[in-house]
């Protein structure tokens, strides 16, 4: 088991403004395994994203990765573990606006002790003829797939989607759902997606529906269908 979460609780206020957003969650993630969190805004997704990569901190319950438990992990060592496991992908794409493509790819690489191969990426995100363009002469799917990069280049065990596509058209949310289909198949990583998008679940290995802060379903995709031929 790659990552396990048990009876993990979060909320947030105090008072009359107290909300708990995480109830008792337990959740199980193989390695390799395409994982989607799905849920309307509100469910709680993010901030178990959050609660996963280390960003946000559970008010209790545990998590495990690779038997380590984060609980166990001073400031130093949680740092580390973002370094050195995690990848992120946000619906914004935080790219240095004053690197090119190929070095803001670079700065990931420069994290890692083991990372892949930068011009084979560059290949493989389709960004070969712009990697010496600056971010603000992107198109917004050319800007995701850099920061795809960026993330990935660090050869993460786990990487962290919070609503990739979110800000995307629909053409080029289903490029950009390809590629990290692309990713998760020819390096392996683990990959645990957030959307709310109803038909993204169906390119997942693994559902879990969140509602209220409570996982409400969760099951193993018998035959997933290619990012290529969602519609929605």
């Amino acid at each position: 088991m790659q990552l396990e979460l048990k009876n993990i609780r979060k909320s947030f206020g105090e008072g009359s403004s107290h909300v708990e957003v995480l109830k008792d969650i337990n959740l199980s993630v193989e390695e390799g395994e395409f994982v989607v969190l799905l849920g309307p805004s509100g469910s709680g997704k993010s901030t178990l994203l959050n609660i996963i990569g280390g960003i946000d901190k559970a008010d209790s319950g545990e998590i495990k990765i690779r038997d380590k438990r984060m609980s166990d992990m001073d400031e130093k060592s949680l740092t580390a573990y973002r370094r050195d496991h995690l990848g992120y992908i946000f619906q914004m794409y935080n790219l240095i606006p004053n690197l090119t493509v190929r070095e803001n790819i670079e700065v990931g690489a420069y994290l890692s002790k083991l990372p892949l191969n930068i011009d084979e990426l560059i290949q493989t995100l389709g960004l070969k003829e712009h990697q010496n363009k600056f971010p603000n002469q992107l198109s917004g799917g050319q800007q995701q797939r850099c920061a795809i990069g960026r993330a990935i280049v660090k050869n993460p065990d786990i990487l962290l989607c919070d609503e990739p596509t979110g800000a995307l058209d629909y053409n080029t949310s289903k490029e950009i759902l390809a590629l990290i289909e692309e990713v998760n198949q020819k390096y392996g990583n683990t990959v645990i997606m957030v959307t709310h998008n109803d038909a993204i679940k169906n390119m997942a290995d693994y559902v879990v529906k969140l509602r209220d802060g409570m996982i409400r379903k969760s099951y193993r995709n018998e035959e997933k269908i290619k990012a290529a031929e969602l519609d929605w």
